[in-house]
């Protein structure tokens, strides 16, 4: 496959960007995005000009390192899949294909496709954890938890923080990967103790660092390559609210005493 690049480099968070056309030929179908993306580095190294700077990792679909924006859509053509799961199959010989980073304030560029995505750890920070004392590690099924509350706190935890969800809102909202942080922990009986505290914390540092807000179009779902339901949201924005209420009813009325 011989295919035209169009990827935005950037040579530092300061700097003004641009868009750089490629040319790489021979390329594989069966060729990663990212080994495609290799080929390329390595013709630049050759002709003694700077390599693309991209993030990755395991290269296995679990760390979300390699986040990209591809004509137009965060990870690339394909559903349910990271970057580098992308095949270059899914694109036809001769194509043209846009590369960039991902576009969100909190998100800045730090070197062409490589943006600072330390804002999701910021908001982990502000309580994405159990700190209280659960005591040793309970026998399998000390704790009874229904199978329903088990499995979507599960399918909640599988949210790897790439940051689609924020490309792909017009809003650059971070709501799905926030809701699915408050999710998993809502949902089991050892994350009850600090759960007002926690999606007050995590909502609150989340509209600090500068996401926007959810509108509902669903583009965060259909994008993300774990397929993180939006229901998360709609249970943060419970939890959220009925931390709120409880925290303005006094004591002697929720029957906390004086």
């Amino acid at each position: 496959m011989d295919l035209t690049l169009k990827i935005w480099r950037q040579k530092n968070a300061t700097s003004k960007g641009k868009f750089v056309t490629y040319k790489v030929n021979g390329i594989s179908p069966n060729s990663s995005f990212l080994e495609m993306m290799d080929i390329l580095n390595e013709s630049l190294v050759v002709k003694g000009e700077d390599p693309v700077a991209f993030d990755h990792d395991c290269r296995e679909g679990i760390c979300g390192a390699c986040s990209m924006y591809i004509n137009g859509r965060p990870h690339g053509p394909d559903k349910a899949i990271t970057t580098c799961q992308l095949h270059m199959r899914r694109f036809k010989d001769g194509d043209t294909i846009v590369i960039e980073p991902w576009r969100a304030r909190p998100f800045p560029v730090l070197k062409d496709l490589i943006v600072d995505r330390t804002a999701f750890d910021k908001i982990i920070q502000a309580g994405g954890y159990i700190s209280v004392n659960t005591g040793g590690i309970p026998d399998a099924n000390a704790i009874p938890i229904p199978r329903a509350n088990a499995e979507l706190s599960m399918d909640a935890a599988a949210c790897i923080g790439c940051g689609a969800c924020v490309a792909a809102c017009k809003n650059a909202s971070a709501m799905l990967f926030v809701s699915a942080k408050v999710s998993q922990f809502a949902l089991l009986p050892q994350g009850k103790p600090e759960a007002a505290e926690r999606v007050q914390a995590m909502v609150a540092e989340m509209d600090r660092l500068g996401f926007g807000n959810c509108t509902n179009t669903g583009a965060c779902e259909a994008e993300c390559p774990k397929e993180i339901s939006i229901s998360n949201i709609a249970r943060m924005n419970r939890e959220f609210l009925s931390a709120k209420i409880g925290s303005q009813i006094p004591k002697e009325q929720a029957g906390g005493g004086v």
